[in-house]
């Protein structure tokens, strides 16, 4: 049985009509962001505070649903077998939508005709996100894994530093056998509590939506969307098309009906797209793929991992937003030049969270890597970059859910009448 809360006969009802709460907090948000930007820009704390609320519970859910499930999967040969699948699925799919990304934009090429001098460009919005940017680097990021203390990964709340203490106390406790059933246990009764309390906090998720689109809309305005239009039209029906096209494709040459699969996640689709972070998603994602048939070692890896290399808006948007830069300030890119630039976003692409204001960071490591595009024209596109969050966030997160179900089927992880059941309707509930 999942390691999930006892639901009430009230609580379906309550459930089915959350996201539809959402929808009217994110439809609310964005008429007050409009009509009042001082109102908007004033309830940034809701969004900020509902995001913290559901981060603060990512570490130990991911930990004890990892340890868990390693220590009562036995086999520890299989758990890296489906560790290496992911790795070699998740890097074929986010190196496509690269690809795709690069593709659109040659075609379309949104930026052509702009002639923008970058060296003219204010700057100031954007100084730190260079900074940061130039910060990043491959060696950086693997260190980054290694928490310096125990406790430390948990305050930080860093993912694969969690994964990372996780996985290690997981296979300690598998190796000491019935000596560790009592921490097994008491494992188990945490993580009930924890999802109890992420039941609780999920029904903030209306008001969480409300600040984060009242915030976004009320600080940059309606006319940041007119003034870059083009490229934010390229970014997002690109997205789209990648999800119905790439995504439903693989969903169902897996056997999986992809409709009915997005219709199964629509609640944490809403959180994700109306706070603009998929994190905000991340528990009831990995409560769901559980109840799906999903097994828990399949789960409690492939879910956190695909949430810092499975990023496949991220990587359309930065081939998109790159290239567009080019466009806009006249920096000529041979095919060459453009490839060398895939193959730097194929390590930058690679931990960008799923937090508002990460794919910009990214962005901005991945031209100051390459040093072809000016880092001064970022500028260009800051204050449009919130609006392109969303189709960031809605794609990585449909990636990361066709991702698992994929991932489990191909290891033989999923229980395939359970999951065609569920998709079609029936046994939708935790027994």
């Amino acid at each position: 049985m999942p390691l999930t809360p006892a639901s009430s006969s009230a609580a379906p009802k309550k459930r089915d009509t959350l996201y539809l709460q959402v929808l009217v907090g994110v439809v609310l948000g964005v008429l007050v962001g409009w009509l009042k930007p001082d109102w908007g820009v004033a309830v940034q704390p809701l969004g900020d505070g509902f995001i913290k609320l559901i981060k603060m519970l990512i570490a130990p859910i991911i930990f004890t649903t990892v340890v868990a499930g390693i220590a009562g999967m036995g086999d520890l040969k299989r758990l890296g077998r489906v560790g290496f699948k992911a790795l070699l699925y998740f890097e074929i799919v986010t190196t496509f939508a690269l690809i795709v990304g690069l593709v659109v934009a040659n075609v379309v090429a949104p930026g052509a005709g702009m002639h923008i001098d970058a060296r003219a460009l204010d700057t100031k919005q954007v100084d730190t996100y260079i900074t940061q940017g130039k910060a990043q680097s491959t060696v950086a990021f693997f260190l980054n894994i290694i928490p310096k203390t125990f406790v430390g990964a948990f305050a930080e709340g860093e993912i694969l530093q969690v994964l990372l203490l996780a996985l290690l106390f997981g296979f300690a406790l598998a190796r000491i056998g019935e000596h560790g059933r009592p921490v097994m246990n008491l494992l188990n009764e945490v993580a009930r509590v924890i999802f109890a309390i992420v039941g609780l906090v999920t029904r903030l998720a209306p008001i969480g939506a409300f600040g984060a689109m009242g915030f976004t809309v009320g600080k940059f305005g309606v006319g940041a969307l007119l003034s870059l239009g083009q490229l934010l039209i390229t970014v997002y029906v690109t997205c789209f098309m990648f999800i119905v096209l790439v995504l439903g494709g693989i969903a169902r040459a897996a056997g999986f009906n992809f409709w009915r699969l997005l219709r199964y996640v629509k609640e944490e689709i809403f959180i994700a797209v109306g706070t603009s972070s998929s994190e905000a998603a991340l528990p009831g994602l990995m409560e769901k793929m559980e109840r799906i048939g999903c097994s828990k070692p399949v789960v409690g890896v492939v879910v956190p991992a695909g949430y810092s290399f499975n990023l496949d808006g991220t990587c359309i948007y930065l081939t998109c937003a790159a290239l567009f830069l080019a466009q806009a300030t006249d920096t000529p890119m041979t095919l060459v030049e453009q490839l060398g630039l895939v193959a730097v976003m194929l390590l930058t692409s690679k931990g960008a969270a799923g937090i508002t204001g990460s794919g910009f960071i990214v962005l901005a490591a991945t031209i100051s890597t390459a040093g072809k595009i000016p880092a001064a024209s970022l500028a260009l596109i800051f204050g449009i970059d919130r609006f392109m969050s969303e189709i960031r966030t809605l794609t990585n997160f449909i990636g990361n859910t066709v991702g698992t179900l994929v991932i489990a089927r191909w290891d033989g992880a999923l229980d395939e009448t359970k999951a065609q059941e569920i998709l079609a309707g029936k046994n939708e509930r935790p027994s």
